[in-house]
């Protein structure tokens, strides 16, 4: 029980993502600035905590051996995702880029025959519980559509699908070309340093276009970045780690993090006075959540197989 609860805990930080892009939308913030921001105090926390392990000359030695990956894929699995992110919630409540951008499990497996070096095959219950999922996330678009413009709805769309073959192709990558010589914190922080000039050349833009971001928005991406960004994250790899050997409880723990969506429609509905969504939305909420529990149950059958036949 105390890894699930450890996981709900994280998956509640995670939702502060979802909830203040939205609030700092809703209050005349730019997007750019909502995402841009996040990864500079990004920089600023890992540099801290990298530090103390003395591992930032480790990180910037890799990077310096193999820039090229490093900034691509980076730019990919940061940049391009969390900008893809954020730029949807101008048009979307936070709850929705939430749920929608769970599409991303269904990225993950779809990516295997172009990311995996070996085994290329594209497992079937995957493809399945994939179905599961974007029929969750197309009943949640129907209502979606009903109260915006045709338009408006293609960029909800389209970037939230951009962001979920973003975040998984980018990390992928680069945990091949890290390839295990850097702690995980070491790896982020060498992600986050290789993405910088992505977000520089946003930020310039967003201060000839936008101008400069007002204080309120500055402490509410501070506080996505703590809480969204190091918190949730140390809670999510600290409840893994408490299950890493039993693959059931490790399911339990993987799909906790679809809470997120839950938690973001909660704090929505209290504080953004979002409307409540429809029954479509919420069979659609169960749908997402219920594919997800499906594919780390599935998982973790597999790998029980697998350990049994090789024992």
């Amino acid at each position: 029980m105390k890894p699930i609860l450890i996981g709900l805990l994280g998956a509640l930080f995670f939702s502060f993502a979802f909830v203040f892009n939205r609030s700092m939308e809703l209050a005349g913030g730019s997007w750019i600035w909502s995402s841009s921001l996040r990864y500079y105090f990004m920089l600023i926390i890992l540099l801290f905590l990298v530090r103390g392990r003395k591992g930032t000359v480790r990180v910037l030695q890799h990077i310096r051996r193999a820039p090229v990956p490093w900034i691509i894929w980076s730019t990919v699995g940061f940049g391009i995702f969390y900008a893809m992110l954020t730029y949807p919630t101008i048009y979307a409540p936070g709850w929705l880029v939430a749920a929608t951008f769970q599409l991303n499990i269904v990225a993950g497996s779809l990516l295997v025959p172009f990311i995996n070096k070996e085994n290329r095959t594209i497992p079937v219950q995957s493809v399945l519980v994939s179905v599961i999922i974007i029929m969750g996330v197309v009943m949640m678009q129907i209502e979606h559509a009903n109260q915006v413009s045709p338009t408006e709805l293609v960029l909800t769309i389209i970037p939230l699908i951009i962001a979920a073959i973003s975040y998984p192709l980018g990390n992928r990558k680069m945990m091949q070309v890290v390839n295990g010589e850097l702690t995980t914190t070491e790896r982020i922080l060498g992600m986050t340093i290789a993405s910088m000039p992505f977000w520089i050349i946003l930020s310039i833009y967003g201060l000839f276009s936008y101008g400069p971001p007002g204080m309120n928005q500055i402490w509410q991406t501070f506080i996505v970045a703590v809480f969204s960004g190091v918190v949730a994250t140390v809670l999510y790899f600290y409840a893994t780690e408490l299950v890493q050997h039993d693959n059931y409880k490790l399911a339990g723990v993987e799909s906790t993090v679809t809470a997120a969506v839950l938690f973001a429609l909660i704090a929505e509905l209290i504080f953004l006075n979002t409307p409540l969504p429809k029954l479509t939305s919420f069979i659609g909420i169960a749908l997402v959540i219920s594919g997800i529990v499906f594919h780390s149950v599935i998982s973790a059958l597999i790998d029980r197989k697998q350990a049994v036949q090789e024992y």
